[in-house]
């Protein structure tokens, strides 16, 4: 099993981050429940996004691979199936499926490669196999590429899960979960 994150990385990150440990570790715990970043299988934890492979893709494959290609987010299924779609999407276009996982401990979205300063999308999916250290680490430029530390820092769970999962964030509740963990790792 790939190295998990320890507590220092969790201190270095809340420092380059400008938060609370905790803060942080809610994060963690929100965006990967009790799988963390890693299967058993030693694979990392991804949600495939049918929705993001049709943008990708042009919507080319929505007739003979609706299951993996729909304009419509959902059919996600269990964890455990993630990796079988996403397989089955990368036989039709590797990089479209890539780009269409969102990877690791902080389900990060692969579309964000470039953006996040990494030499190649390739390069940003084979640090997801290698750490939750390396999960850790796309979680912080992610945050510090969109300006979302300042949310953090004053724990304002609405804005930060806008910002870190979208529009729809309400309706999976994002911000009150993340409000609930961060009591939970802050100890109040």
């Amino acid at each position: 099993m790939p190295p998990g994150i320890t507590e220092d990385d969790y201190q270095q990150a809340a420092q380059k981050l400008g938060c609370e440990v905790a803060a942080v570790k809610a994060v963690a715990e929100v965006e990967s429940g009790p799988h963390g970043g890693f299967l058993e299988s030693g694979d990392p934890v991804i949600l495939f996004e049918r929705h993001k492979f049709h943008k990708y893709t042009g919507g080319k494959y929505d007739g003979s691979h609706p299951g993996i290609s729909n304009p419509n987010a959902g059919g996600y299924g269990p964890v455990s199936a993630q990796h079988g779609r996403y397989q089955e999407a990368a036989a039709l276009d590797a990089d479209a499926a890539r780009m269409s996982c969102s990877w690791g401990r902080f389900q990060v979205m692969g579309f964000h490669w470039q953006v996040l300063g990494y030499p190649s999308l390739q390069d940003f999916v084979d640090a997801m196999y290698v750490s939750e250290g390396n999960h850790l680490d796309s979680f912080v430029r992610y945050v510090q590429v969109n300006g979302l530390a300042k949310h953090l820092k004053n724990k304002s769970w609405a804005a930060f899960a806008q910002g870190y999962n979208g529009k729809d964030y309400r309706i999976n509740k994002y911000d009150e979960k993340l409000a609930a963990a961060y009591r939970r790792h802050s100890g109040g």
